[in-house]
Order: C-alpha cells, then sequence, then structure tokens
C-alpha cells in the first residue's frame, strides 16, 4: 500500500516538474518528421524512370472457378471465433457459391 501510494506521488511529482520546465520556455528537442521525409523520399524514387503500366491477359473461366472452389475450401476450414465472424465467413461462403454456379462467370 505504502508502496503504491510512494509510485504515485513520484510520477505526479515528475509530471509537475515537466509541466513546469515547459512553462519556463524551455522545449524538448525533437526533429521534424515532415522536414526528413521528403529528403529521403527524393532519393529514394527517381521521378525520371517510369514504366508503363502493363495490363494482364483475364483469366479464363476454369482457372477462376477452381480458384472459387479452392477459397471455399479454404473458407470451410476457418474455425470461427464468434457468431459474428461465422456469419461474415457464410455470407462469403454463399458469394463464392453463386460464382461457382454461375453459367458466365461475372467479371471482378
Amino acid at each position: 500500500m505504502v508502496l503504491c501510494s510512494l509510485r504515485a506521488y513520484l510520477f505526479v511529482r515528475t509530471k509537475k516538474k515537466d509541466e513546469h520546465i515547459e512553462e519556463e520556455g524551455a522545449t524538448p528537442v525533437s526533429i521534424p518528421i515532415a522536414k526528413t521525409a521528403p529528403a529521403a523520399e527524393k532519393t529514394l524514387h527517381s521521378p525520371s524512370v517510369t514504366k508503363p503500366v502493363k495490363l494482364q491477359e483475364p483469366i479464363p473461366e476454369d482457372q477462376q472457378r477452381e480458384l472459387f472452389k479452392w477459397m471455399l475450401e479454404e473458407k470451410r476450414k476457418v474455425k470461427p471465433k464468434d457468431l459474428e465472424e461465422k456469419k461474415s465467413i457464410d455470407e462469403e461462403k454463399a458469394i463464392l457459391k453463386q460464382f461457382i454456379r454461375a453459367k458466365p462467370i461475372p467479371n471482378i
């Protein structure tokens, strides 16, 4: 009991000292991040080097179905922690089942 009150006293006492120092005009030394971040950003990323964006070919429907089936199997393996997580997993599984059963697979 005495030890706890001693700790509380020391904590309050040091906090009052810190407030007193700040009131006198002494400011703590800190390095502003905003001033150092742009310099580091300029050295890492050169604006003259740009790569053209390549569009990837669409995945064939049969591969998409296989991917959806794999995702459904993985969702079935998940053990939910609570009722909300179980509901969200069931909703995701229902959506995957709809994609698997659909004749034309929708583009996502």
